[in-house]
C-alpha cells in the first residue's frame, strides 16, 4: 500500500477534493519535509541512514500528527522499497503473515527490500509483537513502527533491542506557518483557489493549533472553503474567520501517556518548591489539557502527607473537604476549589519527616525485624510461659508511662541492637 497514491486527490467539478488536505499535503521527498530537524537536519543519524539507504528498523515515537506516518512514507520513496501498511487497531498476526509472503515473492523477483509500516503499533499485544522478530531477525521487513505512547512501556523488550528509537516533536508555529502558506499555493492543496488569507490568521492558526499539523491543515482548508468568494471571485479570510473555525488552543495531552505524568509531575515539584504561580499553571494545563480533577485532588492528598506532613497536619483535612466540596459544585465553579486547595498546598510550611517510614521499610528489608524486647511483650502470652517453665514475666518490668509525671518515663522501645537508632526527623 503507498499512503501517497492519491487518485481522488485533485480537484472535482466542485472544487473540493474528498482527500483531506493535510493528506494531500504530504511530502513525498526528504526534500520537501518540514520540522524535526533534530532528526533529518544535515548531518543526524536518521538523515544519514536514509540517505546512505542503510536503514533497519526503527520505532517513531511523539504525539498525534507530528509526522510518523508521513516520513514512513518519504523513507520508503527515498528507499525504493515496496511500501506496506498495517493498522495495529484493525489488523494482527493473520494480516501480517500475509505481509510476510507479499515480501517474499518481492524480494524474489525483484530483490527489492519491503518496509513494513506499523501505525499505533502499541496496540498489539506481547503474542503479536513476538510475531515480527523472526521476520525482522533474517533481514526479510525493515520495521517503521509509530506510536504515541511511551515505547520504553509499550513494546516489548525484545522488539525494542531489534529498533532505533527516535523521538518526534510537535511542530513548532513556524514549521506549521511555512506549511500553511505552501498549502494555499500548491496545487495538492488550495492552489486551484482564488483565496487571500491575512497573515494574521496565519500567525493564529499556527500558534493556536498546538503543534498539530492535521489540525491546521485541516482547519485552514474548512475556513477557506466556506468562505464565500466576492464580486470578483476571490475569498478573504481574515482572522475572526480562523478563530471560528479553531475556538480554542488544541492541547496535546493522553490520559495514559507521557503528558499526564509530566503534567502532574510539573505540579507536585511547583508546589514542593512553593510557587503558587508555577503550581496554577501546570494546574490549568492539566485540566484543560483533559485532566479528571478528581485525580488532581487524590495527588493533593497524598501531598499533604508526604510533602505538608506534620508542619501543617491540617492540610489533609482541608484537601479532603475542598474534594468533598467540588464533587457537590462541579466546573466551572469548580476552578475556584482546584485554585484554592492548588495554593493551600503550594503556600503550606513543608515536611516529609513521615517519610521515616520508608528509612525503617529499607532496614527491615536490609537487616530483617529485631527481636521484641522483653518488657514490651504481650503480658498475657509472657505469663503463660512463665507459669509453665516456671520463670519470671518479663512484661513485669514494663513502665506504665501514665504513672509518671507528665505521662513519660524513660524506657527503651527498639530492639536491643538498634537502641541508638534514629530515623524520625522533625
Amino acid at each position: 500500500m503507498d499512503l501517497f497514491e492519491d487518485p481522488q486527490g485533485q480537484a472535482g467539478p466542485s472544487g473540493r477534493s474528498r482527500v483531506p488536505l493535510a493528506t494531500r499535503m504530504r511530502p513525498q521527498q526528504l526534500e520537501e519535509f518540514i520540522g524535526q530537524e533534530q532528526l533529518l537536519g544535515k548531518g543526524m543519524l536518521l538523515r544519514r541512514m536514509i540517505e546512505e539507504g542503510v536503514l533497519g528498523s526503527v520505532v517513531f515515537y511523539g504525539p498525534p500528527s507530528s509526522g510518523k506516518t508521513t516520513l514512513a512514507g518519504v523513507i520508503a520513496n527515498e528507499i525504493n522499497a515496496k511500501f506496506l501498511v498495517l493498522n495495529a487497531v484493525l489488523e494482527g498476526v493473520k494480516e501480517l503473515k500475509m505481509v510476510v509472503e507479499q515480501a517474499r515473492m518481492e524480494w524474489s523477483a525483484h530483490q527489492r527490500r519491503t518496509l513494513l509500516f506499523v501505525d499505533e503499533i502499541h496496540r498489539w499485544n506481547k503474542a503479536q509483537q513476538d510475531a515480527l522478530l523472526p521476520h525482522l531477525e533474517s533481514g526479510l521487513l525493515t520495521l517503521i513502527g509509530a506510536t504515541t505512547e511511551n515505547p520504553f512501556y509499550a513494546l516489548v523488550g525484545p522488539l525494542l533491542s531489534r529498533c532505533q528509537l527516535f523521538e518526534l516533536q510537535p511542530y513548532a508555529a513556524n514549521h506549521l506557518l511555512q506549511v500553511l502558506r505552501q498549502a494555499l499555493s500548491d496545487a495538492r492543496g488550495l492552489g486551484f483557489l482564488q483565496v487571500k488569507v491575512e497573515e494574521e490568521a496565519l500567525d493564529y492558526l499556527s500558534q493556536i493549533a498546538g503543534g498539530d499539523m492535521r489540525n491546521a491543515l485541516n482547519a485552514l482548508e474548512s475556513v477557506c472553503m466556506t468562505s464565500a468568494p466576492d464580486e470578483t471571485g476571490i475569498r478573504h479570510v481574515g482572522l475572526e474567520h480562523v478563530q471560528q473555525a479553531l475556538a480554542r488552543r488544541v492541547f496535546r495531552f493522553n490520559k495514559t501517556g507521557d503528558e499526564h505524568y509530566h503534567y502532574a509531575s510539573s505540579l507536585i515539584k511547583s508546589m514542593r518548591g512553593s510557587d503558587p504561580d508555577a503550581a496554577l499553571y501546570w494546574l490549568v494545563a492539566a485540566i484543560e489539557s483533559g485532566e479528571d480533577p478528581n485525580f488532581i485532588f487524590r495527588r493533593l492528598g497524598i501531598f499533604c502527607s508526604e510533602d505538608i506532613g506534620l508542619a501543617d497536619p491540617g492540610a489533609a483535612i482541608l484537601i479532603q473537604a475542598l474534594h468533598e466540596t467540588y464533587l457537590k459544585t462541579g466546573m466551572p465553579e469548580g476552578w475556584y476549589i482546584l485554585s484554592h486547595a492548588v495554593l493551600y498546598c503550594a503556600l503550606a510550611p513543608k515536611s516529609n519527616s513521615v517519610a521515616a517510614v520508608f528509612k525503617i521499610m529499607d532496614q527491615q528489608r536490609k537487616d530483617g525485624i529485631g527481636q521484641v524486647p522483653g518488657h514490651l511483650r504481650d503480658k498475657t502470652a509472657n505469663a503463660l510461659k512463665a507459669r509453665y517453665t516456671s520463670s519470671d514475666n518479663p512484661s513485669e518490668s514494663y513502665l506504665y508511662p501514665h504513672d509518671y509525671p507528665n505521662h513519660w518515663v524513660e524506657q527503651a522501645y527498639l530492639p536491643d541492637s538498634l537502641q541508638q537508632q534514629r530515623w524520625f526527623q522533625a
